[in-house]
């Protein structure tokens, strides 16, 4: 008797978490395209309320900044509003994902999805092996405070938010609940050190610390540190496809020289 009422309990605990849990379904990717107009607006809503149908709360997006600022200071958020317009008939509510990165090249990437021209085109600002090879995928944090058309990227930032703010500004914590905000590769704060294109399981992947502002970057704090010497990443870490056992870096440890 005691261990059912304790299966009972535990029963009811379950279904109390269950009802206060709310349920989001992530979006296609490419719900907006690169034009930045609706994929298939029709289809969408029939999906959209299907959903409904099925007591889902709402659904969250990605909000593309290669997408939603084609020029400086230029911003176009018409169909991620239409989208909004269709949740709020329909009674679901919005998460944005502020995406900051490329869509293409990543682990379920199923479009491609550059970072605006006027950043894509700039040099110096991306993450950079020992190799020399760069990776687009994301403004490198070495360079947030490079100026590129007037503009830091993290003034570009503050823009951006500043427009998504007053495009949405009347639906804000009604429909528009939740806003996650995307740092780096993939929306994640990391580096972009085990690329696709370079990389495969289990390799140890790369530094990316190789760019101009991120070698003024290792200088500064060397020399900080009363080590002027110190003028360069490790270099003796391996590749992208390395195994630990491969380098020095790993089985011996590493001294800046």
């Amino acid at each position: 008797m005691a261990a059912r009422t304790l299966a009972s309990i535990l029963l009811g605990c379950l279904c109390l978490s269950a009802q206060s849990s709310s349920v989001f379904v992530m979006l296609a990717l490419d719900t907006v395209t690169n034009s930045g107009d609706l994929k298939d607006a029709n289809g969408l809503k029939n999906q959209l309320q299907q959903l409904k149908s099925g007591n889902v709360d709402g659904i969250m997006v990605d909000v593309w900044w290669g997408v939603t600022e084609p020029s400086p200071k230029s911003y176009k958020f018409d169909g991620y509003k239409q989208l909004l317009g269709m949740c709020k008939d329909i009674g679901l509510k919005m998460q944005l994902v502020t995406s900051f990165h490329m869509c293409g090249g990543n682990v379920g990437d199923t479009c491609d999805i550059p970072l605006p021209a006027f950043v894509n085109n700039q040099a110096d600002i991306w993450y950079k092996d020992q190799k020399g090879h760069e990776d687009k995928e994301y403004v490198s944090l070495f360079a947030d405070n490079v100026t590129i058309e007037g503009r830091t990227p993290l003034q570009m930032y503050s823009d951006w938010f500043q427009a998504l703010a007053e495009a949405f500004s009347g639906d804000l914590g009604s429909v528009v609940v939740e806003i996650q905000v995307g740092m780096g590769p993939a929306g994640e704060l990391r580096y972009p050190a085990y690329q696709l294109s370079q990389w495969s399981f289990c390799g140890v992947g790369a530094f990316q610390s190789f760019d101009k502002n991120a070698l003024t970057s290792f200088k500064a704090a060397a020399a900080a540190a009363g080590h002027k010497e110190w003028d360069s990443p490790p270099t003796d870490a391996g590749d992208y496809k390395s195994r630990p056992g491969d380098s020095s870096f790993f089985n011996s440890g590493f001294q800046s020289a």
